[in-house]
């Protein structure tokens, strides 16, 4: 088999019905704030919007607690971050929120009355039925049928029905996900953590997490993301199923999922196999997904290409590769769903987003 390694470039729709004020849509420019700016995602979109060239009038980084004062760059000028209040918005076009729940359930509506469109990062509204939970390359029109706010989907739930969405035409009867997530999906805290853990251990001073109960991320595999669920699952599985069937328009699709934490920084993997409802093969998959947006194609194993994450490190891009039948059910197909956490899975999709609804669309994926 020959080298596959074909990244399609995400374009932006054309012939779509616009829901949003002519005022937000036709500007040359616009305002921007960002709520969590000073987090791990906030800074990714700061710098997301800046590698972009989004078109900004200016720029309002807010921060909930003790981070106001604190002083980030943009276009190498000095940004002084606010303290979020309920005034923070006026003015304001577009609000990238990445604080956390409580600060998009305080403060969402609040921009919105304002008159700005909310791109919302957190978990506070994306199983809400009258809120669209979008992802540019599998349902644009979503972000067209907004009132306001607009959900970002979870990290490993992205990149999945990037994967996903190409195949639905082949009759998609069951999918069954193991993820291996990195420590940034904990946000700075998960990364300073790894970090603390890993010179316990190499230090010679621990083989466990000092000062805590918790279980170790160095040098282990946890299978545990987020907390458990009466049902025995944990959240973040029971996000990954039930976004990923929103996102496809697709309630009754069958997922096994579980959620494993590693001790990788950046870049979240997932183990896929998918049932189709008749004979599939693994080429007729690989041709499918390479010819989509969003994906690079990277399935050469005997040279040495497949996807890993720190592949995936600052990319926009959802990796695939190892594509392969399943030996005993010719109906089945594996195979090996990478991407950038931060990025992919947060801070460049919720640019997409803005771009997709503003007259800045451009058609490369370069973030």
């Amino acid at each position: 088999m020959g080298v596959i390694f074909l990244s399609v470039k995400y374009k932006s729709p054309s012939k779509l019905t616009l829901s949003m004020k002519p005022d937000v849509m036709e500007k040359e420019s616009y305002t921007v704030a960002i709520l969590g700016a000073t987090g791990l995602v906030g800074r990714a979109m700061l710098k997301t919007l800046e590698r972009r060239n989004f078109p900004i009038t200016g720029i309002r980084l807010l921060a909930t607690g003790k981070s106001a004062g604190k002083t980030l760059y943009y276009n190498e000028k000095e940004v002084e971050v606010e303290a979020v209040t309920e005034g923070s918005f006026e003015g304001v076009d577009i609000s990238l929120f990445s604080a956390g729940s409580d600060a998009s359930l305080e403060f969402s509506d609040i921009a919105v009355a304002h008159g700005s469109l909310v791109i919302d990062n957190s978990s506070a509204h994306r199983m809400k039925d009258e809120i669209p939970l979008v992802v540019p390359e599998v349902n644009p029109e979503k972000a067209f049928e907004n009132s306001g706010i607009i959900a970002n989907p979870n990290c490993s739930t992205i990149q999945l029905v990037v994967a996903l969405k190409p195949l639905m035409k082949l009759g998609i009867e069951h999918v069954f996900v193991s993820t291996y997530q990195s420590v940034s999906g904990m946000g700075q805290k998960g990364i300073d953590r790894l970090l603390e853990e890993t010179n316990s251990v190499l230090d010679g001073r621990s083989r466990s997490r000092a000062g805590g109960s918790e279980v170790p991320f160095a040098f282990n595999a946890v299978p545990k993301c987020d907390y458990f669920l009466e049902n025995g699952y944990t959240r973040e599985e029971m996000k990954l199923l039930l976004e990923s069937r929103k996102i496809l328009g697709s309630p009754d699709l069958k997922m096994s999922v579980t959620a494993v934490r590693v001790p990788v920084m950046y870049g979240h993997s997932e183990t896929v196999a998918v049932k189709f409802k008749d004979k599939v093969s693994a080429d007729q998959v690989r041709g499918i997904l390479a010819a989509s947006p969003g994906i690079t194609v990277m399935d050469d194993p005997e040279n040495g290409i497949y996807p890993h994450p720190r592949y995936s490190e600052g990319s926009g891009e959802t990796f695939v590769g190892r594509i392969r039948q399943d030996l005993d059910d010719p109906t089945t197909v594996l195979m090996f769903i990478v991407a950038d956490n931060v990025l992919k899975g947060a801070a460049w999709n919720a640019v997409q987003i803005a771009e997709l609804l503003t007259s800045s669309r451009k058609e490369s994926a370069s973030v």
